[in-house]
């Protein structure tokens, strides 16, 4: 049986067998690797530190924040300090995000010629306000030929480095995108795409739309890998994301917040093997604190133990630990500070039975803030005034 036989049977067989079969590894370009599992990129979240911690569970792509092509362009400071990686860490995955096709070009090129990462992801997902009013993230897919050559710029500047796609399903219910941005981002060179099964109305609430998934793998061309992404909260998710739609892999964001053991799950799985056992208090306070000496070594330890607070409510997120402490772990100072806190709680509570589900903020759906007549015409290939003025780097 082939490849393209699985998928086409996990399309419509959502049973036992179809969950348990096993998919091959997942290739983007020249790299490969086993588990087919992708670490979205989350501002604030998805630096050095994380990314080790979520490797250290298993194996995927790990992408890095967003960096913006202008910010990169214009060398700007943040932008080169938010481009890191570990030594050993393999294939090193960047996401960009733009909307002129030649500061697209210029980055891209700067990535494969000071060999700054091996992979890229262009960012076609983002539903916010301050991002889609410029005509950015989510908006951008509407335009068709301005999106069209923002791809392709990229693809020629990486110059054989693969470039991937993310995206959502449109704008919203009345401005679907996603079929002809699937297909315009593969003629472009595209190494694979991502789908968001959202609009950019939803933001990240109610359900994902898995069906556009499997929609988009029967549009895209077999040779070109689609990934799944929305609501995989558990390895039970994935499976069933893959049974339903024959998606190639999926990619994981607010699912592991709070979670990153979720990778090693996930890899058990993808092979078939039993999933370990969830972790206990103790066990998920070891990974906290592992969590926050790693934050400590990429950002120091003011920043990093500044940082780790807005993750510390995601990891003990069902535990019956009392406001006290919570509120106490919210304010920690120290690593130290951190170890007495931890010392308090009990090791052998049992991971929460409902502790599964979403995490981080899912907001609520609304009206797509998108520039002044951008709707108008989906031909029109003008870049968006002022949309890289900002150069923070994400």
């Amino acid at each position: 049986m082939t490849v393209q036989d699985i998928v086409r049977d996990q399309r419509t067989d959502t049973g036992p067998a179809a969950r348990d079969r096993v998919l091959p590894p997942l290739r983007i370009g020249p790299f490969e690797v086993g588990t087919p599992v992708v670490l979205a990129p989350m501002a604030g979240i998805t630096n050095p530190g994380f990314r080790r911690l979520c490797r250290e569970q298993g194996a995927g792509f790990y992408v890095c924040e967003m960096i913006t092509s202008r910010g990169l362009v214009e060398k700007n400071p943040l932008t080169r300090r938010m481009i890191a990686f570990d030594a050993d860490e393999y294939p090193r995955s960047m996401q960009l995000y733009g909307v002129d096709p030649v500061a697209m070009r210029t980055a891209a090129s700067m990535v494969a010629t000071e060999d700054l990462a091996d992979h890229i992801d262009l960012n076609f997902g983002c539903p916010v306000p301050k991002v889609t009013r410029r005509g950015g993230g989510a908006a951008l897919p509407f335009k068709r030929k301005l999106f069209e050559r923002i791809v392709r710029a990229a693809v020629e500047g990486a110059n054989g480095r693969p470039v991937t796609v993310k995206m959502r399903i449109g704008i919203d219910d009345d401005h679907i995108t996603y079929l002809d941005a699937g297909r315009i981002a593969v003629d472009a060179g595209a190494s694979a795409v991502a789908l968001h099964a959202r609009t950019a109305a939803q933001r990240y609430s109610g359900t994902a739309d898995w069906s556009a998934i499997a929609r988009l793998r029967e549009h895209v061309p077999a040779g070109t890998p689609v990934l799944g992404n929305g609501d995989v909260f558990s390895a039970q998710d994935a499976l069933d994301m893959v049974a339903r739609t024959g998606c190639d892999g999926v990619v994981v964001g607010r699912g592991c917040l709070g979670r990153p053991w979720l990778f090693g799950d996930l890899e058990a799985a993808f092979a078939g093997r039993p999933l370990p056992a969830p972790p206990n208090l103790g066990q998920v306070a070891t990974t906290l604190r592992r969590h926050a000496v790693l934050l400590c070594e990429h950002m120091g330890d003011h920043k990093g133990i500044r940082d780790v607070r807005k993750h510390i409510a995601w990891y003990l997120k069902g535990f019956p630990v009392g406001p006290e402490v919570r509120r106490s772990l919210g304010m920690v100072a120290s690593i130290g500070e951190l170890d007495d806190l931890l010392a308090t709680l009990d090791p052998d509570e049992p991971f929460p039975a409902d502790a599964d589900g979403p995490r981080g903020r899912q907001g609520s759906p609304g009206r797509v803030v998108l520039p002044e007549h951008w709707l108008d015409d989906a031909e029109d290939e003008t870049v968006p005034f002022s949309a890289e003025v900002e150069n923070s780097g994400g």
